[in-house]
């Protein structure tokens, strides 16, 4: 999966408008304009389209937390240089405020099974030796049962 795509399934999944999603940014202090937004969100095979860095949807990523659980006391955590599945799933995890059941929950709202040691080692750190690449299939099937969740009378799954 993309970044772009990411973004995409997030904005959808949320039902953010375009303000919105410009106040997501804001709240990781980057500020970016509804045109860079959309050039963002076109279709990859589109003349317009930029590619969104792994920095740009860090911050996004940060942006959402502020804006869920609320901006963290003192420092502000920095922005990791290369982002992976399971620093996406991290964050969407801790933005969404889930534990494990929640998460288990949601990916069988798209009939896809997890076992709770199976999703822990998606959250260790890479040099644990149960540490467990999250893949693309289990970022996406958790994307769909955000959407699932958060919009229960859509009952497809993101359009293509």
């Amino acid at each position: 999966m993309t970044n772009n795509d990411i973004l995409r399934r997030i904005r959808y999944a949320f039902d953010f408008k375009d303000n919105a999603m410009v106040e997501v940014f804001a709240a990781a202090d980057h500020k970016v304009s509804v045109q860079q937004l959309h050039n963002w969100l076109r279709k990859d095979d589109d003349a317009q389209f930029v590619a969104l860095s792994d920095a740009e949807l860090g911050l996004y990523l940060d942006g959402l937390i502020n804006i869920k659980r609320g901006k963290r006391e003192g420092e502000t955590p920095q922005t990791l240089p290369r982002l992976t599945n399971n620093v996406i799933f991290q964050k969407l995890r801790i933005a969404l405020n889930m534990k494990a059941e929640d998460i288990l929950e949601t990916m069988q709202l798209v009939d896809f099974r997890l076992s709770k040691h199976e999703l822990s080692a998606f959250f260790r750190k890479p040099d644990h030796k149960n540490y467990r690449e999250c893949k693309d299939q289990i970022l996406r099937n958790f994307l769909n049962g955000v959407q699932r969740r958060l919009r229960p009378q859509d009952h497809s799954v993101y359009p293509q």
